[in-house]
C-alpha cells in the first residue's frame, strides 16, 4: 500500500478527517480521499447495520422466497423490500465518502472555510462537536437504525401496497406524464410534512432543547452530519415526509426507486459543505423557481438556536411560500449554485431579513 494511505490510515479513526484537515503537503487525490472516507465508521454501528439487513434473507431462506407468511400481497416482495435497504445502505456509503471526497480535495468548492487548526485542544471535531456529544449522536445513530427498521418493516405488513409491487398488466402500468406528474406532486407532498416537521423542531421549545439542537452540535456540517439526530428526530421526518407522501400520492414500483435514492443523494449533499456541480440531485433541482442548495442549508447550520430559517428540502417552495428563506452563501464558489430566487433576493435584500446569524 501507498506510504502515503498509511499515513492517513494511522491516525483515520481518531484524527484525520474527524479532528484534524488531512495534510495537504501529502498530496492527496480525490481518490485518495474517497479510499480513506470509504473505510471509516463505527465498527459497533457497521455490524449493528449489516445484521439487520441480513435478518430479512434469513427469514426468506428459512421459510422460502415465496411464503405466504412473509410475503404481503400487492406490495413488493420482502426480498426485493430488503434489496432495496441494501441497496439504499451502499449508496449512502459511497455517496457519503464521494462528497466528503470533494470537500476535502477542492476547498474553493466549499459554502463557507472552516477554521482549520487542530480541533483537539478544543476537544472538537472540525464540525464542531465535542467528544462527549460525538459519544451520544453514536449512541442515537444505533437507535435511528433499529427504529427505522421495525418502522419500514411495519409499514410494509400493516399498509398493503405501500411498497408497490411490478405492474403485472398493461392496465396495472402508469404512463411517463403520470409517472412525471406523481412523482413531482408526492416530492412537494413530502416536503410540506417535511417542512412543518423541521420548523417545529426549530420552534417548539420542548422539541429543540431535547431532540432537535443535537442535530445542530454540528456548525460545520459534512455530508455525514445527514442522519446525525436524535433518533426520534429521524423516526418523525420519517413518518411526516415519506410515510404520508407515499399514502397520499403513491408511487408505481420504479418511480419509487427513483425517488428514494433521489432523496438520499439531495439529503447528503444538504449537508455537503460543496457548492456546484459535485451535488448531483441539487444540480438537476437548480432550475426550479425556488430551489434551496447547498449553501442554504449551511447557513441554517451555523445559526444554531437562530436558525430558524430555510426548513424545506426538494425544490424550498415552502419556505418562500411561509417567509422562512435566507439566500445564505449564494456567492460560495463564484456563485455556482446560485438560483434566481438568490438573484432576486440580492437585487432586493430588504423583502427577507437577510441578516447572518450571530
Amino acid at each position: 500500500m501507498n506510504s502515503k494511505y498509511d499515513d492517513a490510515n494511522f491516525n483515520s479513526h481518531s484524527d484525520v478527517y474527524s479532528w484534524i484537515f488531512p495534510n495537504q503537503s501529502l498530496g492527496y487525490k480525490m481518490k485518495d480521499h474517497f479510499y480513506l472516507l470509504l473505510l471509516r465508521g463505527s465498527v459497533t454501528n457497521t455490524i449493528l447495520e449489516h445484521a439487520l439487513l441480513v435478518f430479512p434473507f434469513v427469514a426468506l431462506h428459512i421459510y422460502g422466497y415465496d411464503s405466504d407468511i412473509l410475503n404481503v400481497k400487492g406490495s413488493m416482495s420482502l426480498f426485493q423490500v430488503s434489496y432495496f435497504f441494501c441497496l439504499s445502505s451502499f449508496i449512502r456509503r459511497i455517496y457519503n465518502a464521494y462528497l466528503e471526497a470533494a470537500y476535502f480535495s477542492f476547498p474553493k468548492s466549499r459554502t463557507q472555510t472552516p477554521p482549520m487548526e487542530d480541533k483537539r485542544k478544543y476537544d472538537k471535531d472540525i464540525m464542531g462537536r465535542t467528544g462527549e456529544q460525538l459519544k451520544i449522536l453514536d449512541s442515537h445513530d444505533r437507535w435511528t437504525m433499529i427504529s427505522q427498521f421495525l418502522l419500514n418493516f411495519a409499514l410494509y405488513y400493516c399498509i398493503p401496497g405501500f411498497y408497490p409491487a411490478v405492474a403485472n398488466s398493461p392496465s396495472e402500468m402508469q404512463y411517463i406524464p403520470e409517472k412525471f406528474m406523481r412523482l413531482i406532486l408526492n416530492h412537494y407532498i413530502m416536503s410540506f410534512g417535511m417542512y412543518w416537521a423541521h420548523r417545529s423542531l426549530h420552534e417548539i421549545p420542548l422539541l429543540w432543547k431535547h431532540i432537535h439542537s443535537i442535530h445542530h452540535w454540528a456548525k460545520h456540517p459534512l455530508s455525514r452530519n445527514t442522519y446525525e439526530d436524535h433518533w426520534f428526530d429521524n423516526f418523525f421526518n420519517a413518518i411526516a415526509g415519506h410515510c404520508y407522501a407515499q399514502i397520499l400520492m403513491p408511487l408505481d414500483y420504479g418511480t419509487f426507486w427513483f425517488s428514494r435514492i433521489f432523496r438520499i443523494l439531495e439529503s447528503l449533499e444538504k449537508h455537503s459543505g460543496v457548492s456546484g456541480g459535485f451535488n448531483i440531485a441539487h444540480s438537476l433541482q437548480q432550475w426550479l423557481p425556488y430551489a434551496q442548495m447547498p449553501h442554504h442549508h449551511d447557513l441554517h447550520h451555523e445559526g444554531y438556536k437562530s436558525c430558524n430559517f430555510t426548513f424545506a428540502s426538494i425544490g424550498g417552495l415552502w419556505d418562500c411560500l411561509f417567509g422562512t428563506r435566507k439566500r445564505g452563501r449564494y456567492d460560495a464558489n463564484h456563485a455556482a449554485a446560485a438560483t434566481r430566487q438568490d438573484a432576486m433576493q440580492v437585487s432586493n435584500p430588504d423583502s427577507i431579513d437577510e441578516k447572518m446569524p450571530d
